[in-house]
């Protein structure tokens, strides 16, 4: 396996769906970063820059990897007694909703990472709102989606979307298309699996 692979290959867990769980975790704990960060008077640098890392790299990556995979895999083999396909639906609109957000909370944070100076009253607002949003999305995936996914996927499925997953991670294997931002925001790559 190609050395770019190899090493994304190690930042998905070998269940995708637990995956996704962990990086729900994760998009829980930046949204109360960005809480922090909009009511701070003087915001710390460090977790700014963290939470503009997750905002240009991982949650783009998440959101493909739903989009691109878990979602078709779910309306592909769920029945028709699970209802899933509206929830699906909602989920999408709530993924163009995050990407309308995104660019002015990115733009918000990118501009006190630099200064140092605290988010204006109405980029707070818009901060806020984001996070609002992300908890609300990720109460539905949890409670419905991934639980539904661990019934109705098979092997097959998993292993397709877990490989999928990885060579959305490998940076040279020109397999991405999630449209990335750079995060280089202090100088160093993203550095992490994601989380």
């Amino acid at each position: 396996m190609h050395s770019a692979l190899a090493t994304a290959a190690e930042g998905v867990l070998p269940d995708p769906l637990d995956h996704f769980a962990e990086e729900h975790l994760r998009q829980r704990e930046i949204c109360g970063m960005l809480d922090t960060i909009a009511a701070a008077a003087r915001p710390d640098r460090a977790v700014t820059i963290e939470a503009l890392r997750h905002l240009t790299t991982a949650l783009p990556r998440h959101l493909h990897d739903e989009e691109q995979g878990l979602f078709p895999s779910l309306r592909h083999r769920s029945e028709p007694d699970d209802e899933i396909n509206d929830t699906l639906d909602r989920l999408d609109a709530d993924h163009a909703r995050t990407a309308q957000f995104l660019d002015a909370v990115i733009a918000a944070l990118g501009r006190i990472a630099g200064s140092g100076g605290a988010l204006t009253a109405e980029e707070a607002e818009t901060v806020t709102g984001f996070a609002a949003h992300e908890r609300r999305h990720l109460i539905v995936e949890n409670a419905i989606v991934l639980p539904l996914a661990r019934v109705r996927l098979t092997a097959g499925d998993l292993d397709a979307l877990r490989q999928a997953m990885v060579l959305r991670r490998a940076p040279d294997t020109n397999t991405d298309s999630t449209g990335d931002r750079d995060a280089n925001w202090d100088g160093e790559g993203d550095g992490d699996g994601d989380g």
